[in-house]
């Protein structure tokens, strides 16, 4: 008797099998090979809500390729599952926090849904409609990382809410796709947003990412002053050269290097020098910034190891490894952009930490918030064990995360 074959309707492994064929049932099946076999996640929550850190892009000489992420301010996403929402597509509910009014919510106009539409792309999500929500801890415009973190936050969450089936270099391909539109193809903002502390960006084709450690010993506080104006990514990009000399290529790839020496061996003196010797881009886009140099002179003076502009700008980071010395040298910014540059300012002194810390999450209410880098904050009623580093229980209830 002839083997029976009949059309496959269904996706079938056919790892191992041969010419497309299956036996199921005693039957030979043929199924074309064309057949999508990648099975949708089903979602693991009811709700996912990440929070995603600012960033130090840059950090001097390394245009593009280096950053750093920062303890304390971000943006938060929220995600859900949504019935009202047609399958395979995402709804902005809310967008709350700094300019809030400024922010579209055409998710293919809004950073966090761009982010959150790939992720879904990539986990094939076709049945399910999600909604989402955008708090925005950080102001537009401000060198912060501001559009880097609402991509991050938001390819955390749908992540999440699916089971986490993404790696890193995923979730950083997902948000860059949203910095592409907003403020280049770089991933020097996402990629530290994402993964936590120093992040040296490798290669963009393939994409290769580098976490730099610093030692676990040290303490090291960016002084952040943000002065009362905006300095747009498009705009800022648009100030820098088409070409370069030799002689600077060869200075600031020096230092790159010497920036990279210094966190690795936690010599945080030369991090500063490093970080203040930029001889390509700063000075481009310092004049762009009323009294940004008065400001950075004005740092190193007060006994900052080191300072300059935060990704695109305006705001001046300088650091620095004592606190209190931290809050002297804010002071001193602060007066410097009033003084010379007739802006007003605010000073934030934020704290880098790493380390490692295991929490198992089971009960509701549960938020935990991750100092340096995105993460998952939680609602859900089954136990996940999550191991990443700098943990920091938001709202002091150890009992939650001991039942």
């Amino acid at each position: 008797m002839a083997a029976s074959f009949l059309q496959c309707p269904f996706p079938v492994n056919l790892k191992g099998s041969n010419n497309g064929t299956a036996i199921i049932g005693g039957l030979r099946i043929r199924c074309s090979l064309s057949v999508n076999t990648k099975t949708e996640p089903e979602p693991v929550l009811r709700l996912a809500k990440a929070f995603a850190p600012a960033t130090v892009a840059n950090l001097g000489p390394g245009f593009d390729f280096l950053g750093c992420a920062v303890d304390g301010v971000g943006d938060t996403v929220s995600v859900r599952v949504d019935s009202e929402v047609k399958p395979g597509e995402l709804r902005i509910t809310d967008i709350s926090g700094h300019a809030a009014n400024k922010l579209s919510k055409n998710p293919l106009w809004n950073c966090a849904g761009i982010a959150a539409i790939e992720v879904m792309k990539m986990l094939g999500i076709r049945t399910l409609g999600l909604s989402l929500s955008l708090e925005k801890g950080l102001p537009l415009g401000s060198g912060l990382g501001s559009s880097a973190a609402s991509a991050a936050a938001a390819a955390v969450a749908v992540n999440e809410l699916f089971g986490n089936r993404l790696g890193i270099e995923e979730l950083v391909l997902a948000s860059l796709k949203s910095e592409e539109k907003v403020a280049g193809y770089h991933a020097d903002n996402v990629a530290p947003s994402i993964m936590g502390g120093f992040v040296l960006i490798r290669s963009y084709e393939p994409l290769e990412l580098i976490q730099l450690k610093l030692p676990i010993e040290k303490e090291l506080f960016f002084v952040l002053v943000t002065p009362e104006f905006e300095a747009p990514t498009k705009k800022m990009r648009a100030a820098l050269p088409g070409e370069i000399g030799m002689a600077q290529h060869v200075w600031n790839c020096s230092q790159a290097g010497a920036l990279v020496a210094a966190v690795l061996h936690g010599d945080l003196v030369e991090l500063g020098k490093a970080l203040s010797s930029d001889k390509i881009f700063e000075p481009r886009r310092a004049p762009l910034i009323p009294g940004m140099e008065a400001v950075k002179n004005a740092a190193i003076h007060a006994g900052a190891f080191g300072c300059t502009i935060s990704g695109s700008g305006p705001t001046a980071v300088a650091i620095i490894d004592d606190e209190q010395k931290g809050h002297v040298i804010g002071q001193h910014m602060i007066h410097a952009f009033l003084k010379d540059g007739n802006l007003k300012a605010s000073a934030k002194l934020l704290d880098f930490k790493i380390g490692v810390f295991s929490v198992a999450l089971y009960v509701l209410p549960c938020q935990v918030y991750l100092i340096n880098k995105a993460t998952f904050l939680c609602e859900g009623l089954n136990k996940r064990e999550i191991l990443k580093p700098s943990w920091e229980l938001h709202l002091g209830d150890e009992e939650n995360l001991n039942r």
